[in-house]
């Protein structure tokens, strides 16, 4: 087994395991929670704002409804995150495997998006 075949097996093994982690997300939401209490100054209660059709919209929330957003933007963030790594394994993974002729030049990371 050459070098190319062992990194574009482990590349495919990283792929599988990033597959894998997105069964195990949980709600998603986009936009971004404050507890205005951290406020300075302090304020009452818990806000959840978002873009919706270019316009900001804010809505008052419980402790209850602050804390199951909360998390449910970390997963939104993190499933983003997990998608642009697959992203990149992909291409390197598809790229890897691509023919290589003499008259065309290898392509650079920059140009595959990997940095």
């Amino acid at each position: 087994m050459n070098k190319t075949t062992h990194s574009v097996s482990a590349l495919r093994k990283e792929h599988q395991r990033l597959r894998r982690s997105l069964a195990q997300i949980g709600y998603l939401s986009q936009g971004s929670v404050v507890d205005r209490s951290k406020l300075r100054p302090p304020r009452f209660g818990y806000q959840w704002t978002r873009k919706v059709q270019g316009k900001t919209v804010t809505v008052a929330l419980a402790e209850s409804e602050f804390k199951a957003l909360g998390q449910a933007i970390a997963n939104q963030r993190k499933l983003n995150q997990t998608l642009r790594k697959m992203e990149q394994l992909s291409r390197r993974i598809l790229f890897s495997n691509r023919y290589q002729d003499d008259r065309r030049k290898t392509l650079r990371q920059k140009v595959l998006g990997l940095i």
